[in-house]
């Protein structure tokens, strides 16, 4: 990613950061709507799990331009995932209901420079994740 588009990622998740509660809900209702079979693999409070959503988010997001930082806490991840029950095809979905979401909380503000740029940030953490989920298994 460019340091460019590592900026806009990181200035507009800023815009979505007030409204992290809804913008899970919003998460969480789309990546249902688009895959039913998904939400067996959500046990717990879903509103805790939209607050740990959100963190991670942030996370990534504000480590984005010191990437060594935070690729072992993302290859963790992806491992955990595994354990979780999630399939590599599973991270596409995840994917279009993340950019949905930040479609619908950014409204004017997602501009197709905006989603090519959260697209390559995606693209990038979820491959990480998927590579680790691979080799763990």
């Amino acid at each position: 990613m460019s340091p460019e588009e590592i900026l806009l990622v990181q200035s507009t998740f800023q815009k979505v950061a007030p409204i992290a509660e809804d913008a899970a809900a919003m998460f969480y209702g789309r990546l249902f709507e688009l895959n039913p079979g998904l939400k067996p693999l959500f046990k717990g409070d879903m509103q805790e799990q939209g607050r740990k959503l959100m963190t991670m988010i942030a996370t990534a997001v504000n480590g984005l331009d010191h990437l060594d930082d935070i690729v072992p806490a993302v290859c963790d991840l992806g491992v955990r995932h595994v354990d979780y029950g999630v399939k590599p095809q599973d991270y596409d979905t995840v994917g279009e209901a993340l950019l949905w979401t930040l479609g619908q909380g950014l409204g004017d503000a997602f501009t197709p420079e905006v989603e090519t740029a959260w697209t390559k940030a995606y693209v990038l953490l979820a491959t990480v994740m998927k590579d680790a989920a691979a080799k763990a298994a």
